[in-house]
């Protein structure tokens, strides 16, 4: 049997997701590199479903591209189904997200679903979230107190960069990037960090967590209920 690359998982997960895409309805959709396989699937089943409420500006393009309406958020009272991946998700369906600087909008989305379904490859899955950096994202104003309050907590914090300048985001703030954190208070780190003057959101989906995760194995896809 021949090796599958991360790229093939992706695709398989994206493909099994349809299986939590509720008929007739809007579904929420994420953003990443894994939601594209999502997206690609969705199109192929685009005239049973109203539309989508996307997480980013990417997102949006590649699904109008597609062919597949997108809503704005305030268009929507709730979605039966949020489907995004994730930077990485621990066994009770906490994540980190916000490689991609979508975390805000992604977190208003799961707020609104009634289900999230996180899609992912095995190497996302992890014992205690802070192996990947945790992105936050602050009023640029507020850049400079936030990294020395992570510092403070042991963490090693840097503005991302694009291009040698400050990345901002699609609400037109800045991201910082955490390393050298070990989160294993999910719920208590989320929401201590979202009290701190400038954090617009933090990267850990803890009140928002996943309740299925589709991971992508050598050997198939593997459901992980929470």
């Amino acid at each position: 049997m021949p090796t599958l690359s991360q790229d093939d998982l992706k695709t398989l997960v994206g493909q099994a997701a349809l299986g939590y895409v509720v008929p007739g309805e809007v579904v929420g959709v994420g953003t990443g590199s894994t939601v594209n396989k999502f997206i690609d699937a969705l199109a192929s089943i685009k005239d049973q479903i109203k539309g989508a409420v996307s997480s980013s500006l990417a997102s949006t393009e590649r699904l109008k591209t597609l062919g597949i309406t997108v809503f704005d958020a305030n268009e929507v009272d709730t979605l039966s189904v949020y489907i995004d991946g994730a930077d990485e998700i621990d066994h009770q369906g906490f994540m980190v997200k916000g490689g991609g600087a979508a975390l805000t909008r992604e977190k208003i989305i799961a707020g609104m679903s009634r289900k999230f379904v996180c899609i992912a490859d095995e190497s996302k899955l992890v014992q205690t979230l802070g192996q990947f950096p945790l992105p936050v994202e602050v009023i640029p104003m507020a850049t400079r107190g936030v990294v020395k309050q992570f510092n403070a907590l042991g963490g090693t914090a840097n503005v991302r960069l694009k291009d040698g300048v400050p990345l901002v985001t699609d609400n037109g703030q800045h991201i910082v990037d955490v390393t050298g954190l070990k989160i294993t208070e999910p719920l208590r780190f989320e929401c201590e960090v979202s009290q701190w003057p400038g954090v617009v959101t933090v990267g850990v989906f803890a009140f928002q967590k996943a309740q299925v995760c589709l991971l992508g194995t050598a050997s198939g896809v593997r459901t992980l209920n929470f």
